[in-house]
């Protein structure tokens, strides 16, 4: 099976981890990486996001022994919109948290138009933080928890643009 899945990915946290995880326990994983442009586009909340080729070095270490792990290959594929690579006919699953559902149906529409199969969504619930609240990156930048949920009231955060 061909599985497909995208995102920010800035900094990579538990959340992210867990999905990987359910996408190579699928099959052969390809990756959408949002580029320098897209990735301000689609945050919730204004902050600065490393450079594309940062963020692709750290999610090929993250990916690399889940791949070995479930013995299947990956691949990362820079997004410049937002549908990214899903929409292309060779993926059977895509990969989605509970809020971006409703995008990976989105794409389904715009594979039926185009005379593909629709894709399998695959959606992962989210990972709690320690208090209950779900991890996020933007959480992490902020300084309020780590990559695993843990809270850090002593961390200061990323904020929105670039450290000098």
């Amino acid at each position: 099976m061909n599985v497909a899945l995208g995102g920010t990915f800035d900094p990579v946290h538990d959340g992210h981890r867990k999905l990987f995880e359910r996408a190579f326990e699928l099959g052969d994983v390809t990756v959408g990486l949002t580029s320098d442009e897209l990735a301000p586009k689609t945050r919730h909340v204004e902050r600065y996001v490393r450079p594309y080729d940062r963020r692709k070095r750290d999610l090929e270490a993250e990916l690399s022994d889940l791949a070995d792990e479930h013995g299947h290959e990956f691949e990362i594929r820079e997004l410049t919109d937002p549908t990214g690579i899903a929409v292309e006919p060779e993926f059977d699953a895509l990969i989605v948290s509970p809020e971006t559902r409703e995008g990976g149906e989105q794409i389904n529409d715009i594979r039926r138009e185009r005379g593909h199969d629709p894709l399998e969504l695959v959606v992962v619930d989210h990972v709690e933080a320690e208090d209950g609240e779900r991890i996020s990156s933007t959480r992490i930048v902020a300084g309020e928890i780590d990559e695993h949920g843990n809270l850090t009231p002593d961390r200061e955060g990323r904020g929105a643009t670039r450290p000098e």
